[in-house]
């Protein structure tokens, strides 16, 4: 994630004016004449920042002009200790899960997610049987807009609405459009540490698929520089259904990236399950690379 420099009055400053695309660095360049189609001189780019690899997304969107691919190389997951306490393990394995973006304007993004292969294979342990369904998930698009601190200042905020359609296969998801709205919000904080904050909220088909209901998604997450180009993050995860007979789901998750140079960063992190309706274990390795 960016850190931006810390400065006590201008982060107050921020969240008493919430200016729409403003930029505390006096210096800035004006970049808003860039686009997809006039890109962003190399120069003139901003710090890769990404979604990934913790489940808080960035404020900070692709330079116009330029496009970044984020994946999962292989992620990894398994839920024994379920809600039910049925005596079954569910195992799930997914490879090159890409989150393909394209930088539109200076402060707007487009995102395809694009679940390319999955695998969820579902065991009964008294038994010894075992079902399992495998291919590609669904597709969400995403469209990220900064309204502030995108190349400068103390703390950055953007919005980002996205819809998911219904491509799976093999009944791996719930065959319906869904969607919601995402906030994320990034803040300096003193000796080089960043806090990144995310607000969400979904709107989905109930399992039954007879309704709807709304779900509300929140993080934090608290992240450093250990050495070199090597970082690590501590995050927290809370998702809260509307839905009847539904749990609460709790996450503690810690990660490291790795630079390897200005465009392309790699990952791994573990996402441990802290109630019985989130997954157990969640190891994962990740790559980004900008262009």
């Amino acid at each position: 994630m960016k850190t931006p420099y810390f400065h006590p009055f201008r982060l107050i400053l921020s969240f008493l004016l919430m200016p729409v695309g403003f930029a505390w660095s006096a210096d800035a360049p004006d970049k808003s004449r860039f686009t997809l189609f006039n890109p962003t001189p190399r120069e003139l780019m901003r710090e890769l920042s990404t979604d990934r690899p913790d489940k808080t997304e960035s404020p900070y969107t692709v330079d116009a002009g330029h496009f970044q691919i984020e994946s999962d190389l292989v992620s990894y997951s398994r839920d024994k200790h379920n809600v039910a306490r049925t005596d079954t393990t569910v195992e799930s394995w997914s490879v090159a899960s890409l989150n393909i973006k394209a930088g539109l304007l200076n402060q707007t993004d487009l995102q395809f997610v694009v679940p390319i292969w999955n695998q969820v294979t579902t065991k009964d342990r008294p038994s010894g049987t075992q079902t399992r369904n495998s291919g590609f998930g669904d597709v969400v698009l995403r469209l990220k807009q900064n309204l502030w601190g995108n190349d400068g200042g103390d703390s950055a905020l953007a919005v980002m609405p996205f819809v998911k359609l219904p491509t799976n296969q093999d009944d791996l998801g719930n065959d319906a459009v869904e969607g919601g709205i995402i906030v994320p919000l990034a803040l300096a904080l003193p000796w080089g540490w960043s806090l990144g904050l995310m607000t969400e909220f979904d709107f989905n088909e109930d399992g039954s698929g007879g309704g709807r209901h709304a779900e509300f998604i929140n993080t934090i997450t608290v992240s450093h520089g250990i050495v070199g180009n090597l970082s690590g993050y501590v995050e927290f995860y809370s998702a809260v259904s509307t839905e009847t007979g539904s749990d609460w789901i709790g996450t503690v998750d810690l990660g490291l990236t790795y630079a390897l140079s200005d465009n392309v960063q790699l990952d791994a992190g573990i996402n441990l399950g802290v109630t019985r309706s989130a997954d157990d274990i969640n190891p994962f390795i990740g790559v980004t690379w900008r262009f």
